[in-house]
């Protein structure tokens, strides 16, 4: 043989082998990539050609589901019975637009082809028989209705908390949208549905729960407290800050920092958080300095967001910059308070009550209690993990004690339940150019605490104007979601 044939020869087996290996990997090494790429089409078909597991609350009410077809292109059509209640959690299956919420984040599962439901049923791989699962929530329907009752139309949030375990009990914002029509069949239809929503100035797709960012007001000052007591920079009764109507702020070319309405405000910790002075936790975030970054760190405020099961997931909040005391301290007060550079989800502030009511260990969020075979048997608890550590517990009795107060006689005697002590912080966050925010987070039991909640309602809600407060607009509202949690 020729050296010219030779070469061509070698060239032929080394071309070969490369086919061969790419073959390989593509068949082999990088087939599930391949199989569950969003692009592949051939993935979408199978999906909406096979049964899927069922999607059902923590009290046994069936949120999504699929039924046959008897016509058209796919063989399965997936239905959401309780509508817009649980569209943000659900979110939809659809082959127009994709898949959002637990539809997406527990695809696997609902699609039979997770690893521990197939290992669940080792014969039902010899049978064909085909293998889904249902996914429980942590939320009940009862108490979902609830907080979409509690809310009266008005647009804003309910995020409701297991403190001990991180499950979520209740989640609803409002406005929301109905899921059904996301996953219909007529591909004009949903385009037209999603273009609809996505252009609807009311923004009903977005979960506002935890994929908004608001000014939390002074219902922050639950963790600013926090990191005056974990600091030693406070107790609940000592030092004693002045009674004043405002303070100055320094470097700021002659502001003031004011109490709500211009009133006399000040006392120790315990008092100043029962009135919700700003004077107060103003002093005490130019008093921590540089300090405060890490200590609402801690409360997990500006440290990216928290591992929500969900998708897409939570967003993160945020807070004053390390290091920036010297150069914005004007900005360090107003944070203290809740203003200014903070900004935070209705979830993240739930976490950070429930936090607090559990000794100071934030757990992690999910909203997904157990995963189900197709018969109903339990394959999988989902594991409760801690997130963040956000007070001690000495001082997280403290500062319970001192919320406890705000509810008793302060300024959340709204949320006061006959027979349940509950610990809470008011919040009227102001909001540049509307009217502000009213926010309230809370738990209860206090003694012995179960649930977390925190309540925004937007501008107001219903009432709007500046004397919409906290107090006044979501206290109530946080007290009729834990009335139905509690069982009172």
């Amino acid at each position: 043989m020729n050296r010219p044939i030779r070469r061509v020869g070698i060239a032929l087996t080394v071309l070969l082998l490369l086919l061969v290996g790419q073959l390989t990997y593509l068949q082999v090494v990088d087939a599930d990539n391949l199989k569950n790429n969003p692009l592949n089409v051939r993935k979408i078909l199978d999906d909406f050609n096979r049964p899927r597991g069922q999607i059902l609350t923590s009290d046994g009410a069936i949120v999504a589901t699929s039924t046959p077809t008897t016509g058209g292109d796919f063989k399965y059509q997936r239905t959401y019975p309780l509508g817009d209640l649980f569209a943000q959690i659900s979110g939809y299956q659809s082959f127009v637009v994709g898949n959002t919420g637990v539809e997406a984040s527990y695809n696997n599962v609902l699609t039979g082809h997770d690893v521990g439901l197939q290992l669940s049923d080792i014969g039902g791989l010899f049978t064909g028989k085909d293998k889904t699962g249902n996914v429980v929530l942590s939320i009940s329907q009862q108490a979902q209705q609830a907080a979409r009752d509690a809310l009266e139309g008005q647009r804003g949030s309910v995020v409701a908390i297991d403190v001990r375990t991180g499950e979520i009990v209740a989640m609803f914002s409002n406005p929301t949208y109905d899921p059904n029509v996301m996953a219909g069949h007529d591909t004009q239809a949903v385009q037209a549905a999603f273009n609809a929503l996505s252009q609807d100035p009311t923004n009903p797709a977005l979960p506002r729960a935890y994929r908004e960012i608001y000014p939390p007001g002074s219902s922050f000052k639950i963790i600013t407290s926090a990191g005056a007591l974990d600091t030693g920079l406070a107790t609940p009764f000592d030092p004693f800050y002045p009674v004043v109507t405002q303070i100055p702020l320094p470097n700021s070319g002659g502001q003031s920092l004011s109490n709500f309405g211009g009133e006399l405000c000040g006392g120790n910790l315990t008092e100043s958080l029962v009135h919700s002075c700003n004077t107060t936790f103003g002093q005490i975030g130019l008093d921590l300095g540089n300090a405060l970054v890490p200590a609402i760190n801690n409360c997990g405020v500006g440290v990216g967001p928290p591992p929500l099961d969900l998708s897409p997931g939570a967003v993160g909040s945020a807070g004053p910059a390390a290091g920036t005391f010297q150069s914005d301290q004007p900005g360090f007060a107003k944070a203290a308070i809740g203003q200014q550079d903070v900004a935070v989800t209705p979830l993240e502030m739930a976490l950070a009550a429930a936090g607090i009511a559990n000794g100071g260990v934030i757990m992690a969020p999910h909203v997904v209690h157990e995963i189900q075979d197709s018969d109903g048997a339990t394959v999988k608890t989902i594991e409760n993990k801690p997130w963040k550590t956000c007070i001690t517990p000495q001082n997280a009795r403290a500062l319970t004690d001192m919320m406890v107060q705000v509810v008793q006689r302060g300024t959340g005697t709204g949320a006061q339940i006959p027979g349940i002590t509950v610990a809470g912080k008011t919040g009227t966050a102001q909001n540049a150019g509307t009217a502000p925010h009213a926010w309230f987070v809370a738990f209860a039991p206090a003694e012995n605490p179960r649930y977390a909640i925190s309540v925004i309602v937007e501008n107001g809600g219903k009432s709007g104007g500046d004397d919409a407060t906290g107090g006044a607009i979501a206290a109530p509202i946080a007290k009729q979601v834990l009335e139905v949690l509690l069982g009172v």
